[in-house]
């Protein structure tokens, strides 16, 4: 099955290479038949999925004898996990990259169809398709067991390496495959684009990618906002963002996106920023590809804990050639087409909608800026950027844009009424007032954490103020409002978790009760699970509650010993209990513990039975206030982004 997975992705390969070919001669000639190139997608898109299917009946039916399976599975991994594996390694992702990519071709072929332009928009995806199955190729699923571990015994291993720990979780089932459709959608742009300056096609984008942009951007929003929750419930470090250069690397382009989308908001009502749509499309995909180089390159190896390691030599320069063809491409054609490109003279207008969309563009570039040469800098440094860089550098950025998200609701497209604006603003500004005011009284002395929280309430009175009248009228058009709804929320859970959280590194001797942030912590002892892990039981009590939780530490095998905390959820606050590690009882004497030592340990230690002192478990505990409206900020703004999604579809549909 391996050798007829080999074939497939060669023979998929071939057929979107030559489909490409094929839709660049009909572009060039305008002569002949879509139907060849055509059928060669189709036959393309066919035999991809069937390679996917291949790889998935080899994970199930435990074929330790492909290196992958041996890789990334065992015969314990529950379905659900199993399953997972699939894109758990390097090899297994691109391939799902590569299907996902396929699925779009389908859907995105359909439409260039009906808007005329089937053969340039396809000769441009299809070359990104190509390009994917070359990934494929290059780092095959389907490699045999020897030839990934050549030292490895010529017998058929009885067993996988397994899954890591770590990933063996819900959120990680569903978190990569959608940041990969989120990352296959973004390429679909970038077609637009290329094919638009190609045939001078210039109000393609406003035609056709709106729909597009926002769906990619949906999907790579929801993407990081699982992988964050899955880092908040699992990692045990007690956040849910690190600014890892690995975390930032999606979250560039999908700032760049969501720039891409307020400023083709800002062509289809004025005609304005054609040439900076047409950039930002390109340079939102160069990022994509950057990500994948960042993660995919063991070239962060030293600097982040979720990079993949070195892929070798020939993915490497693939990657890199990637890279360098995307920016030739976009910026040799942006040159070429800068007579057509350049702007018309227009009376311009401080106070006005497109001047606001235009000005909070500018915030987003900057911040991917910012993120990107911060994430970026490792490369050529030893050094690594610091979380306090970002914080310090985003946050006056998101101030101005937590203010705009609220003026520009006030504002009118292509007039200026400076005294309207005001006044249809005094209410959301007095508020804002009032409450930092009242924060300020309470004892909150952190300037920017004020300026923020004026900036986010500004933006959520607003957003609900037009919204409200939104529902009253068409409820369609509610989706842009709940995104910036959603964005205050989330803004205003981010600082207070983040600026006002309590933290204490506690020791907590078994059965003797210990004080901490205004709590009792009891440590009652551990427990194993069925799957091999221990649960060690907390009692918490404290303003008139009491609840147990259960962190966990297990053996992790090359890993050390692994951790995962667990959190009592109220609306005002989280109680987040993190592991350290067990001083087992004697532990004084006799030095043994679970990761009290510089190694972690490997095992745990049972007390005697008259222990001269009991083992003592090791804790951070934390109360971070608000991560419910973090995370419900997150989930009204994807809400937003789909019912905008539904919206403009059905636009872009009639317009046809």
């Amino acid at each position: 099955m391996s050798v007829l997975g080999h074939m497939s992705v060669w023979f998929s390969l071939v057929a979107a290479a030559l489909s490409a070919l094929l839709y660049f001669r009909l572009a060039s000639s305008r002569a002949g038949s879509s139907a060849r190139p055509r059928r060669l997608l189709y036959l393309s898109v066919v035999v991809v999925g069937f390679a996917s299917v291949l790889l998935l009946v080899l994970l199930l039916r435990h074929d330790f004898s492909n290196g992958y399976v041996y890789s990334y599975s065992d015969s314990a991994l529950p379905l659900a996990y199993l399953i997972s594996s699939f894109y758990a390694g390097q090899e297994g992702s691109f391939l799902f990259w590569a299907l996902c990519g396929s699925a779009i071709a389908l859907v995105l072929r359909a439409a260039a169809r009906r808007h005329g332009n089937e053969a340039p928009v396809m000769a441009v995806y299809m070359t990104v398709q190509t390009v994917l199955l070359a990934f494929v190729i290059v780092k095959s699923p389907f490699r045999s067991v020897w030839e990934m571990f050549p030292q490895a015994p010529l017998a058929i291993p009885a067993e996988g390496r397994g899954l890591n720990p770590l990933l063996q979780n819900f959120w990680m089932v569903i978190h990569p495959p959608v940041l990969f459709l989120g990352f296959a959608a973004m390429a679909v742009p970038f077609s637009l684009a290329i094919a638009g300056l190609w045939k001078r096609r210039y109000d393609i984008l406003p035609a056709q990618a709106f729909p597009w942009v926002l769906g990619g951007t949906t999907v790579l929003g929801l993407g990081i906002m699982l992988g964050a929750y899955w880092a908040y419930g699992v990692l045990g470090w007690g956040g849910y963002w690190g600014w890892d250069p690995v975390e930032n690397s999606s979250l560039v382009p999908w700032l760049t996106g969501i720039a891409l989308l307020h400023t083709m908001l800002a062509q289809l009502r004025t005609g304005k920023y054609m040439r900076t749509n047409f950039a930002l499309a390109l340079v939102s995909f160069f990022l994509v590809i950057y990500s994948t180089f960042l993660t995919r390159s063991g070239i962060l190896g030293d600097a982040s804990v979720h990079s993949f390691t070195d892929p070798g030599a020939a993915a490497y320069w693939l990657l890199l050639g990637s890279l360098g063809a995307i920016a030739v491409a976009g910026a040799g054609l942006m040159i070429a087409r800068r007579a057509d490109l350049r702007p018309h003279p227009a009376e311009g207008h401080l106070l006005s909608r497109e001047t606001s969309l235009g000005a909070g563009t500018m915030l987003l570039i900057l911040s991917a800026a910012v993120v990107a040469f911060g994430t970026t800098l490792p490369i050529f440094s030893a050094l690594r950027v610091e979380p306090s860089f970002y914080n310090a550098t985003n946050l006056p950025l998101v101030i101005v844009m937590g203010l705009l998200i609220g003026l520009s609701l006030y504002t009118q497209w292509e007039t200026q009424d400076g005294g309207a604006t005001l006044q249809r603003s005094r209410v959301g500004l007095f508020a804002s007032f009032v409450v930092v005011a009242s924060l300020a009284i309470l004892g909150v002395e952190d300037a920017g954490a004020l300026a923020l929280i004026f900036a986010s309430v500004f933006a959520l009175f607003v957003n609900v103020d037009i919204g409200v009248r939104i529902a009253r009228g068409d409820p369609r058009f509610l989706g842009g409002k709940l995104a910036h709804a959603g964005v205050a929320i989330f803004l205003l859970g981010m600082i207070a978790s983040g600026r006002f959280e309590s933290r204490a590194h506690v020791t907590l001797p078994l059965n003797r009760p210990r004080e901490a942030l205004g709590h009792t912590l009891t440590y009652t002892g551990f427990a194993p699970t069925a799957d091999g892990k221990f649960k060690f039981h907390v009692r918490v009590e404290g303003d008139g509650e009491s609840f147990t939780l259960a962190p966990v530490m297990f053996p992790g095998g090359e890993q050390g010993v692994m951790r995962n905390p667990d959190i009592a959820t109220f609306f005002t606050r989280d109680f987040y209990l993190s592991p350290v590690g067990l001083e087992a009882a004697q532990a004084a004497a006799d030095g043994e513990a679970l990761g009290g030592g510089e190694s972690g340990g490997s095992g745990f230690r049972t007390a005697q039975a008259t222990p001269a002192q009991p083992e003592r478990l090791v804790v951070e505990a934390s109360i971070k206030p608000f991560m419910s409206l973090l995370w419900g900020g997150m989930v009204l703004m994807i809400i937003g982004f789909a019912l905008a999604i539904v919206k403009r579809t059905q636009e872009v549909q009639w317009k046809v």
